[in-house]
């Protein structure tokens, strides 16, 4: 999407620790705040140390959904609104706003209540937490009618491996990929007293490290937790997924379901045999009788409000086989799409052009009938990217969103993919980002798509490439998690294609380590990674579709902004950027996995704080060194 590279970076900004600071200076009322490039409300409310719905109401918005250049008009901290802990009334529940450096453990603490509580009252399923976030704090006072306080238990999270009580929650094992400022939001807790507790000289962890979590001690190694039942795998068509409850272990899920261990590790790509509460395994060599969409276990973390309100699709999915058994394809995102960009793409080997609709209420299909015929008019299979604003994906909405896509396959779009980046709050409303609401609408679609036109490719939205959340919530996603959600919520029933995005990579598509950047290990720094653990959720039961697929030289310019020095000042030269998308159509070739690579992009030319052109495979002299690497790799 248009701002898609920034967003993203803002994103990996906050991973890697660079975001701004989590605690802001006091101020006074009348500040106003000028939005930049890829801020969004979250971070601006963080940076001023107040609640994003303070600025909501002082600024008279309607929607959490922001602009560059939009003036906002910054209120006094909301901190002394929130009610003293020492005097406030226990007979009712009361609000609190949550304040920069909150986190659960500590306000469970100061108001003498359990983190179970607040999870229950406030209707969130996880510890994390953020700035501005309106917390509810439950009566303590019997007399209000309410339960006796008991000891607060631990909540699975998406990487957490909980034990007896989430104040007191033990040791954590680190995992790959895992760093400081992840587990101390996981858990509640802060990187300081991580540090303190573990006496940590560095902040650097190491796979395989044992962490004393706040309450716990060096000798409480194991999660202690009730019995569980036995493991019960989730059918979806083609393969079987079975989320990790608490107190599962590789072997016992392997001799319940009928597996080994290696099989396990070989088909969900472990290099060891430590799971975690949440994780989502595919299970091999098992497929379901009847592929209609099971809801996950009860036994695993409570669903978010959001996905409670929308069911998990249980009607028998629309008998319509896989089109993404073609041949392997190329394509290109376009701007103008002038002769220019035409020549380019035929020279390429390019047989689609990727265009991104904007879809709002009362929006006319129609109006693309335009887009789709002049296309087919140059030569070019049309693949629709349709996404609208974040108050447009609650559940209301799903319908008219559904017929519209409807239409568009009915006028003959080759391929359409249902939203974009759907785990961001850019992109999906904030509290209710959840993968089991978003197969409620890609059921929707599909079924008004394939009624339409039976040869269009329906493609999951892709996801935002990221491992800042550090688990799945209604305010942000893994997107790992977030496709072992969907697929457990049965969306592979009503989908030809995942969606993948890939736009962060700084070394050959060939090479799986190595990444200059922190958090060098995790899997969306390369090609070969997003692969296996897009293709592997699935259970190699749909082909993926990049629908961007994207390599950033800052050659020409001399320097890239700050936020995309991702490798020096500009990231790569022009040959290797060429070199790069070469091998990376080459590999998705010859693996058998990849239906569909978009490159990001053709012909764009804007270069400002979000560098869109030196994405490009037109360069500024108008030359496209990738074009001859591309079209080799296609021979």
């Amino acid at each position: 999407m248009i701002h898609r590279a920034l967003a993203f970076i803002t994103a990996l900004g906050l991973l890697l620790g660079s975001a701004a600071p989590a605690f802001a200076a006091p101020h006074t009322d009348g500040i106003v705040h000028t939005v930049q490039p890829g801020e969004n409300l979250t971070q601006i409310a963080r940076r001023y140390g107040v609640g994003i719905q303070a600025i909501v109401a002082t600024n008279s918005l309607t929607t959490t959904a922001i602009m560059a250049g939009q003036k906002l008009t910054i209120p006094a901290s909301s901190a002394a609104d929130n009610p003293n802990p020492s005097t406030r009334d226990t007979t009712s529940a009361v609000n609190y706003v949550v304040k920069s450096g909150d986190y659960l453990s500590k306000i469970a603490r100061e108001y003498g209540v359990s983190i179970t509580s607040i999870m229950t009252a406030s209707k969130i399923t996880n510890t994390v937490i953020f700035a501005g976030q309106m917390l509810v704090i439950p009566a303590t006072s019997a007399s209000a009618g309410a339960p006796p306080a008991v000891a607060a238990t631990a909540v699975p999270t998406a990487a957490a491996q909980p034990t007896a009580s989430a104040a007191n929650p033990g040791t954590y094992t680190v995992m790959p990929g895992e760093y400081l400022i992840m587990l101390a939001k996981r858990f509640g807790t802060t990187s300081a007293e991580l540090v303190s507790l573990n006496k940590l000289t560095r902040t650097v962890l190491v796979p395989g490290q044992v962490l004393i979590l706040p309450g716990g001690s060096a000798a409480s190694t194991a999660p202690t937790t009730a019995p569980t039942a036995a493991p019960t795998a989730v059918p979806v068509a083609g393969a079987t997924a079975y989320k990790v409850k608490a107190g599962d272990n590789l072997s016992r899920i392997a001799a319940a379901l009928g597996t080994t261990v290696s099989a396990l590790q070989l088909a969900n790509g472990l290099k060891s045999t430590i799971v975690y509460a949440g994780q989502m395994l595919a299970i091999p060599g098992r497929t379901a009788a009847a592929p209609a969409a099971t809801a996950v276990p009860a036994a695993t973390a409570a669903p978010t409000a959001a996905a409670a309100a929308t069911a998990v699709p249980t009607a028998a999915p629309v008998s319509v086989a896989p089109s993404t058994s073609g041949t392997f394809e190329v394509g290109g995102q376009v701007a103008g799409f002038g002769a220019n960009a035409v020549s380019a793409m035929q020279s390429a080997g390019m047989k689609w052009v990727k265009h991104q609709v904007q879809w709002s209420p009362g929006a006319n299909a129609n109006d693309q009938a335009g887009t789709i015929t002049n296309a087919r008019n140059k030569g070019f299979l049309v693949l629709l990217s349709t996404k609208g604003n974040p108050e447009y994906t609650t559940t209301n909405y799903y319908p008219e969103y559904a017929a519209f896509v409807g239409r568009l396959a009915a006028l003959g779009a080759d391929a359409i993919e249902i939203w974009n980046e759907m785990n961001l709050d850019r992109e999906w409303k904030v509290g209710t980002i959840s993968p089991a609401t978003y197969t409620g609408m890609l059921k929707q679609a599909y079924t008004a798509i394939k009624s339409a036109n039976a040869k269009t490719i329906v493609i999951s939205g892709a996801p935002s490439p990221t491992g800042y959340f550090g688990g799945c919530g209604g305010n942000g996603c893994d997107d790992n998690l977030y496709i072992a959600g969907m697929v457990a919520a049965g969306a592979l029933n009503y989908m030809d294609c995942v969606g993948v995005h890939y736009n962060e990579g700084v070394l050959s598509p060939t090479l799986s380590s190595g990444d200059p950047r922190g958090s060098s290990s995790h899997y969306t720094r390369y090609y070969p990674a997003m692969v296996s653990t897009y293709s592997t959720a699935v259970g190699g039961a749909r082909k993926l579709c990049f629908t961007e697929l994207g390599y950033l030289s800052g050659e020409e310019w001399g320097s890239l902004p700050a936020n995309f020095r991702w490798n020096g000042a500009s990231n790569m030269s022009v040959a290797q950027h060429a070199q790069y998308l070469g091998e990376a159509v080459s590999l998705s070739r010859q693996q058998g996995k990849v239906r569909l690579l978009i490159v990001w992009n053709v012909d764009f030319t804007v270069y400002t704080d979000d560098p869109q052109a030196a994405y490009a495979i037109i360069r500024p002299n108008g030359s496209c060194p990738a074009c001859s690497t591309i079209a080799a790799a296609l021979r």
